[in-house]
């Protein structure tokens, strides 16, 4: 995965599949907890599959990520991922942008 910094308070995570999903997360929950308030883009164009594990890291993620006052916003989602989004209930919980640069400008105008 990359992690880029967009701006002083905006990081853009490039999400993979499993194992490397996993080690992107933590990556990503460290910068957070690292850094305090900021807001976390995350491309899921390459993520085919998410599992019950990936789910959690990403609802403490999510955690994180509003407990420093944040926004974060989920992009480019996958069909496949996204059916398991709505079977869980998570599109309710979640933010969504279509693309990347949707959802960089989302949290900015936030």
């Amino acid at each position: 995965m990359s992690i880029k910094d967009w701006s002083d308070n905006i990081v853009l995570g490039e999400l993979q599949d499993d194992p490397i999903f996993s080690d992107d997360i933590n990556a990503l929950q460290e910068t957070v907890e690292r850094r305090g308030q900021i807001s976390v883009v995350l491309d899921f164009s390459n993520v085919r599959f998410l599992n019950s594990s990936n789910i959690a890291k990403l609802l403490k993620l999510r955690k994180l990520v509003h407990a420093a006052d944040g926004r974060l916003r989920l992009c480019a989602i996958q069909t496949g991922v996204w059916g398991v989004f709505l079977v869980t209930g998570l599109d309710k919980i979640f933010e969504f942008c279509d693309n990347v640069p949707s959802g960089l400008a989302s949290v900015q105008l936030d």
